[in-house]
């Protein structure tokens, strides 16, 4: 019992360099909350719903964070602030995965499902930064990462960096890429905003048809002196 839970702060700490000790971390309303939600998931299993409703509605009042009992959470999760954060009943989030404030993991229409399946799944490494809706039965691939306040209704590839409302994949420096976690999912790098990429392309597109031009002009010239 001891060993894995000492693993879990440590992987926290590895994510989050403000606690000095693991013993900071036990105190965090994210680790509160998933450890209610393996008790209120048991509890659904086993078909006690009112019951694993009653401590849903328990953590939900001590730590903000609504994870619906049926959502299946994989090892190390890292809820961090927490404050606002909903997943919903058909979520499945994979190991060391990290979510931020405010980042809701929402649901489809049933009938439009995948076998009753409404809600997102994330795969192992998934950084999902504050404000972010993932939204729909999709599947957001290994390490990706979702920036702040993005909106991802597609399916996003592994190591894919999302970016904007709606989310689209964006270039990262290699140096971002390569780091093994991205506070927030979110490059902190001028170029990855997408606005800056559309308008470094549309410059590329001016600056390529300048050129065009002053090799018609060039062409042009001696015909006309001909003339």
């Amino acid at each position: 019992m001891v060993a894995p839970l000492f693993a879990y702060l440590d992987s926290i700490k590895a994510r989050d360099p403000a606690p000095r000790t693991r013993w900071e971390v036990l105190l965090y309303p994210g680790v509160h909350a998933v450890a209610l939600h393996r008790v209120a998931n048991w509890l659904f299993r086993g078909e006690l719903y009112f019951l694993a409703r009653f401590v849903n509605h328990i953590a939900r009042l001590l730590t903000g964070i609504d994870i619906h009992p049926g959502a299946k959470l994989g090892q190390r999760l890292f809820i961090d602030h927490g404050q606002g954060v909903v997943i919903g009943e058909t979520a499945i989030i994979g190991d060391d995965v990290t979510i931020y404030q405010s980042v809701t993991l929402g649901g489809t229409d049933p009938t439009n499902g995948i076998a009753g399946k409404r809600h997102p799944t994330l795969e192992d490494g998934v950084i999902v930064g504050s404000g972010a809706a993932v939204l729909g039965p999709i599947v957001v691939g290994m390490r990706a990462r979702i920036g702040a306040n993005s909106v991802v209704t597609r399916d996003v590839p592994e190591g894919a960096t999302m970016v904007g409302i709606p989310a689209r994949a964006t270039l990262v420096d290699a140096e971002d890429y390569a780091k093994p976690f991205v506070p927030y999912g979110t490059p902190c790098n001028e170029a990855c905003d997408p606005q800056v990429q559309r308008l470094e392309g549309l410059k590329a597109e001016v600056e390529q048809l300048t050129r065009r031009l002053a090799e018609l002009t060039q062409e042009t010239g001696p015909q006309r002196k001909r003339g």
